[in-house]
């Protein structure tokens, strides 16, 4: 049985000691990791990752900066309702958890991060990356790693990723990692598991996973200092933090909602179609008033968005406070999402329904999917075997000048070679990206103004 005592830590990665809070400091422990977040590169860099849709032209859409700023604000409100609910059920609740109150700045810190670790294109760049090993020229590594390194590879997953970037020391970089609370990085792990353990459907901290085999030693000091449960079994997995399912909560509620906005944006879905998509959410009996009195299409959607966010948080922050027992038993198996009432649950899956159909399916999402599919491809084809060649070419050497030194390793196996590249690679925006392989391809040229 995990304990919210142990659960919430403001121990810092990377130190000896728990933190201690100062009163007379601005900002606590957890609102540090916030800021380090908002500041950083990797964090800035999302400006320049597709979300959904191709990065905008002339009409803005999100990307996955805006998302994730969207994300970290619906999750500090459904942590702020958990403490809420657990205060107005125990008034002595501060003074038995002295940290409970920081679990809206924890969980927004981590819906900051939670998409850190995705590659340029999305779900297409991880697939390239997985394709590259598993069927094109990468095969030829297998025979140098261990099955556990091969799954991080043939498997490529962004959730690993990016507790790799919050975690490791790149080179140059002094101590380098973000130095992020356990709590905070915990909450960010929706698969607390090995890439060799997971991939299980059944379970809900299985169906991916949450750190590589480079990781796994750092990962396994986390979990076992917040008393995160072990599942038996040859290989290392743990049920989820409970904080995960707030982070994950806040993920769907957005993406849920705001690709609508999106589509509707760009005349994919008619006003008439995203009403009736939301309206069930909102569940508001005034509301078809207020939208009469509306001219602007965008603003009637921008309103519909409101408040179905608003009514999504509130289900799901129903549900989280009521499954607390299972959740710190470590056997709630169902996202907070698909457990909300109806009619809210039936608006949700006619909503996925349309998304999957109308938007994912769409001809600029499939465009932006295949393209980012070759680039990506193309760019571990020439980076991969120039990083590991001992005995470069003059155009490997050439090839590998391109790399910034963070992404060195001094390291000789194979494994962590490979992994040193795909820093390099899973980090580039879509327009770096592209950029890149034109130029390394001949195809384009770099300016000289």
């Amino acid at each position: 049985m995990m304990n919210w005592e142990q659960l919430l830590s403001a121990k810092r990665w990377g130190s000896v000691r728990e933190a201690a809070q100062d009163a007379e400091e601005a900002r606590s422990e957890f609102q540090r990791d916030y800021d380090r977040l908002i500041f950083s590169s990797p964090f800035r860099r999302l400006q320049n990752k597709t979300q959904v849709f191709p990065l905008p032209g002339s009409i803005f859409v999100h990307n996955r900066l805006t998302h994730s700023l969207e994300v970290a604000s619906v999750g500090r409100s459904l942590g702020r309702i958990f403490y809420n609910q657990l205060k107005k059920s125990n008034p002595e609740i501060d003074r038995q958890l002295p940290l409970v109150s920081e679990v809206g700045n924890i969980v927004a810190s981590a819906c900051l991060a939670h998409d850190l670790g995705n590659p340029a294109f999305g779900h297409s760049g991880e697939s390239a990356i997985s394709h590259y090993f598993e069927e094109g020229d990468g095969k030829v590594y297998r025979k140098e790693l261990r099955d556990a390194e091969w799954q991080d590879l043939i498997r490529f997953e962004g959730n690993a990723n990016a507790f790799r970037i919050l975690t490791h020391s790149f080179k140059g970089k002094g101590q380098g990692s973000f130095s992020l609370t356990y709590s905070t990085l915990a909450a960010i792990a929706k698969y607390p598991c090995a890439s060799i353990t997971g991939h299980d459907k059944s379970w809900i901290h299985k169906k991916k996973y949450g750190f590589f085999q480079a990781e796994e030693a750092g990962f396994r000091e986390l979990a076992e200092r917040l008393g995160l449960i072990a599942d038996a079994g040859e290989h290392l997995a743990y049920r989820r933090h409970p904080l995960v399912f707030l982070v994950e909560a806040a993920d769907d509620i957005c993406y849920n909602i705001i690709d609508l906005e999106d589509a509707h944006r760009l005349k994919i879905l008619s006003y008439p179609e995203v009403e009736s998509l939301l309206l069930p959410v909102c569940d508001d009996d005034r509301l078809a008033g207020r939208l009469a009195g509306i001219e602007d299409s965008e603003a009637r959607v921008g309103l519909l968005r409101a408040k179905a966010i608003s009514r999504l948080i509130g289900e799901c922050s129903e549900v989280f406070f009521e499954a607390q027992e299972a959740l710190l038993r470590g056997d709630y198996n169902f996202a907070l999402i698909d457990q909300v009432k109806e009619p809210y649950l039936s608006a949700l899956k006619k909503i996925k329904e349309v998304s999957r159909k109308q938007i994912y399916n769409h001809s600029t999402v499939v465009q932006i999917e295949v393209a980012g599919y070759k680039v990506i491809g193309g760019l571990l084809e020439e980076f991969i075997p120039a990083y590991l060649n001992e005995k470069k070419t003059s155009y490997q050497r050439k090839l590998v000048d391109l790399m910034p030194r963070q992404f060195y390793t001094d390291e000789s196996d194979t494994y962590t070679k490979i992994m040193s590249v795909l820093d390099f690679v899973s980090g580039m925006t879509d327009l770096y990206a592209v950029e890149l392989y034109s130029r390394i391809r001949g195809t384009s040229f770099p300016s000289l103004a």
